[in-house]
């Protein structure tokens, strides 16, 4: 369930960061002409832009387009036909609307080579036009073309929303069926998973916006509304928070870092599982090997594309030196333990002392290396529960690696007969039980020692080889399993623990009928292994058993 958790919101933030950025691109202008848009302010009519004003004089420019929109938005209102003429005051083309002043063309307003004249008969003409447009757009007619339109446009979003959909799941389905290995594929397709989630999600997100910005177009309300929301998010979003080496950075512009950054760790850790699961994966490599250069490209690829995505985002990197040294400290002191599993990681990427497939001892767990990554790697137990063991305690404690150099493995199979037992026949009981079983190695052959006398057997070990060590637990049950019926049907008793127990005392007195009833309970009920004596000082020819 965490997982599942953890999957979706990350795909909740990268959408989030996909529409932060549709929105910077859409929102944002650019930081080559930032002061010059400063500058001036828009002329607008039913939220769609005519032309932009300077300052003029004392009055700056956005209380000039104010007045302007002012008196446009009546001449709209007004059921006079608007009449726009060009006067000269004080040697200056003036607009004239409906015979009250609108505004004077002076330099700033002039780009050349157009002179103010020229200006001015152009902007008679724009501004005519809109508004011409915008009362035409009032009428009961256009709202009910523009109704039907809206329905149209919605409609073919869904369907189009539908049809993305399962056109992504196709090719998908497609993509993941090529890439399909031995491998499952929840641990090496998560990565192609969630780019197509993406993809589709950014289709979706552009589908959706264009369908809402053509429909909110239709209506001069809703244009105008969308215009000044536009207005107030650009404001916001692109205010300047920092400055870092003379270039100021706003929030959209860290959002769009982050959105860039997520980018680059999805499209490297994708192309990286292409490489192995395409390109290494039919060179014949080991799998270790293929885990060493996944790995190393995947960082050499990360490192690569950050230099090249701070860089683009205009960012000097000469400038962080005194920045890198700080947090190169605080990795030291903080962050310790981390360097620490991170270099050892790389120590065991290139030893390659433990590697993806070995059957490994670690403490207090056994089992195989599914992983080795760049801070920890993961070993799958016997019981298919995934230990994550970090790197530095590969190199610091003892580790039985079964599998190293892929030579057989030796085992040792205890095994105890009872005194007075044939030990050929033990032996080559034992030694058939080994030639029996289809994962015992023949080369070397199976052995049998003699270990010594013990307090109630003989103990003999049974040597076997093994190619494949993470099966010894099997192995060894069927070889004690298949030792026991051939002990058995040789007649040789596997003895258990055996003790003599000897009472004296001079003070024991007994009657002759007690006598008679320990007698008779001891030979009823005592274990034959036992031998129990009782001993009398007075009565030396007392009875014993």
């Amino acid at each position: 369930m965490r997982t599942v958790y953890r999957r979706r919101l990350l795909s909740c933030l990268t959408f989030l960061m996909i529409v932060l950025s549709l929105c910077w691109v859409l929102l944002s202008p650019v930081k080559a002409q930032e002061g010059l848009v400063a500058a001036k302010a828009p002329i607008v009519v039913d939220g769609r832009e005519i032309l932009k004003v300077r300052e003029a004089g004392d009055i700056t420019a956005a209380e000039r387009a104010e007045q302007i929109n002012e008196q446009l938005e009546k001449a709209v209102k007004s059921d006079q036909d608007p009449e726009i003429k060009v006067e000269q005051r004080n040697n200056q083309p003036a607009l004239m609307l409906n015979g009250r002043y609108l505004m004077t063309i002076t330099a700033p307003d002039v780009t050349a080579p157009i002179t103010p004249q020229n200006q001015a008969d152009r902007w008679v003409k724009k501004l005519g036009d809109a508004i011409a447009t915008a009362r035409s757009e009032r009428s009961l007619q256009y709202r009910e073309q523009a109704w039907l339109i809206t329905l149209a446009v919605i409609g073919a979003a869904l369907a189009i929303h539908w049809l993305l959909g399962r056109l992504w799941k196709l090719a998908r389905r497609r993509v993941l069926r090529r890439l399909r290995t031995s491998v499952e594929p929840t641990d090496n397709h998560q990565g192609i998973r969630l780019s197509f989630r993406v993809t589709l999600a950014i289709a979706r997100l552009v589908l959706w916006c264009s369908a809402i910005l053509y429909t909110a177009n239709l209506f001069p309300l809703s244009r105008q509304f969308s215009y000044e929301i536009t207005a107030g998010l650009r404001a916001v979003f692109t205010a300047p928070l920092f400055t870092v080496s003379n270039s100021a950075f706003s929030l959209v512009d860290l959002l769009i870092l982050l959105a860039l950054f997520w980018a680059l760790i999805v499209g490297v850790g994708t192309l990286t599982q292409l490489l192995q699961m395409r390109i290494l994966d039919r060179t014949g490599m080991a799998r270790g090997a293929q885990e060493i250069v996944a790995v190393i490209v995947k960082y050499a690829l990360l490192v690569v594309g950050t230099i090249v995505l701070l860089q683009v985002w205009g960012l000097n990197l000469s400038s962080l030196t005194i920045l890198g040294s700080a947090v190169g400290v605080g990795i030291g002191f903080g962050f310790q333990d981390i360097a620490k599993n991170l270099g050892s990681g790389l120590v065991l990427l290139f030893e390659r002392s433990v590697q993806v497939g070995d059957f490994i001892e670690v403490n207090d767990h056994i089992g195989l290396v599914e992983r080795v990554g760049a801070r920890s790697i993961i070993l799958r137990t016997l019981d298919q529960i995934s230990v994550i063991v970090p790197n530095s305690r590969l190199l610091e404690d003892e580790v039985i690696n079964w599998s190293h150099n892929r030579a057989p493995s030796r085992l040792h199979l205890p095994v105890g007969v009872a005194y007075g037992s044939d030990l050929n026949v033990v032996k080559d009981a034992l030694l058939k039980a080994a030639d029996d079983h289809t994962e015992v190695v023949s080369n070397p052959s199976p052995r049998v020692v003699f270990i010594g006398f013990g307090d109630s057997a003989l103990d003999f070990e049974l040597l076997i080889w093994l190619r494949r060590p993470e099966r010894q637990l099997f192995v060894k049950s069927d070889l004690l399993f298949h030792i026991d019926a051939l002990l058995r049907q040789k007649n040789i008793e596997i003895p258990f623990p055996q003790r003599d127990l000897h009472v004296r005392s001079g003070e024991i007195r007994l009657s002759e009928s007690l006598e008679a009833s320990l007698l008779h309970l001891v030979n009823g009920k005592a274990s034959p292994a036992s031998d129990v004596s009782f001993v009398s000082d007075d009565k030396p020819n007392s009875p014993s058993v």
